[in-house]
């Protein structure tokens, strides 16, 4: 349990806490309050309570969710495979590993219906060696034994993977090509998010122009590195953010499943025989779509 009183504290409670235990988000906290695991001398308080100088806030945190890993037999997209790895074409929507809040039915509760996987990441995440968010769809490198897991993630490390992604962001950028080198890190206002931060882990990314449109641009992205989030921070760090992004685009942006992300290419040096493969994956049909409709509107104006 922790407790503390309040002194120079001021404003809602749930404000208070959510500055006070920055390593909870905000939805936990809703939580906690009102399931009687935060008191305020010993009583039940809504998240809008004013707080008040000699307040007492005791709060006992929630068993942690038990996740049991199990194999489901949900439709993959392979689009290679042999002994050593697989390489799958993520559909925008499908997590790739149990997390609290998403216990099942993720890329990977496939994955194990379909193969044995490597077991270094531990019990939750067999096989993932690189993650791509939820509703960012593209391709992905699987390891299905420890030595292909030890391979791919030294390349991973060693930058000699190919990872190429195609966005649509806000408005129009002007210059054909750039790099944005910024380092990342957990934001200080939001702990669920990402931010550039001053010390944070070094993010590159190598942008390039394909096409315009009135007011958006898609571009393709090369990452040198594989921050979480790292393309759609760095987008909105130069005032471009990726369309459909529910985090980190404007609220008035276009309808989709989720960010207009896609990755696209890539590119790794087989585990075991050496070879250098190279895949890719076309845009999703709504992602063509929606460029369609940005083009029929580029030329009735």
């Amino acid at each position: 349990m922790r407790e503390f009183t309040i002194t120079d504290e001021s404003g809602r409670l749930d404000q208070v806490l959510a500055a006070k235990y920055p390593e909870f988000s905000r939805s936990l906290i809703k939580k906690m309050l009102t399931s009687s695991n935060i008191l305020v001398n010993d009583e039940v308080k809504k998240p809008r309570y004013m707080v008040k100088n000699g307040d007492r806030i005791s709060l006992t945190e929630p068993e942690p969710e038990k996740i049991e890993l199990v194999a489901q037999d949900i439709p993959l997209t392979i689009v290679y495979e042999d002994d050593d790895v697989l390489v799958v074409n993520k559909p925008a929507g499908m997590v790739v590993h149990p997390a609290p809040g998403h216990p099942d039915h993720t890329l990977v509760n496939a994955l194990l219906y379909h193969s044995p996987l490597s077991q270094i990441n531990g019990t939750l995440r067999p096989g993932i060696v690189h993650r791509i968010d939820r509703d960012t769809s593209g391709l992905l490198m699987v390891a299905k034994n420890d030595q292909a897991h030890r391979s791919l993630s030294k390349q991973l490390k060693d930058k000699t993977t190919t990872r190429e992604y195609i966005a649509l962001v806000h408005g129009v950028i002007k210059e054909a090509q750039g790099t944005i080198d910024a380092p990342l890190d957990r934001s200080p206002k939001d702990r669920k998010k990402q931010a550039v931060v001053a010390g944070g882990r070094r993010a590159v990314t190598h942008f390039t122009v394909l096409q315009r449109f009135t007011a958006y641009t898609l571009v393709k992205c090369r990452l040198e590195t594989g921050r979480t989030h790292q393309i759609r921070v760095h987008m909105k760090y130069i005032g471009h953010p990726v369309a459909g992004d529910p985090v980190y685009g404007p609220k008035k942006t276009l309808a989709g499943p989720g960010q207009f992300l896609h990755a696209a290419k890539l590119g790794f040096t087989h585990p075991v025989t050496g070879q250098r493969l190279n895949f890719q994956a076309d845009l999703p049909d709504y992602f063509k779509q929606v460029l369609d409709q940005l083009d029929k509107s580029a030329d009735n104006e």
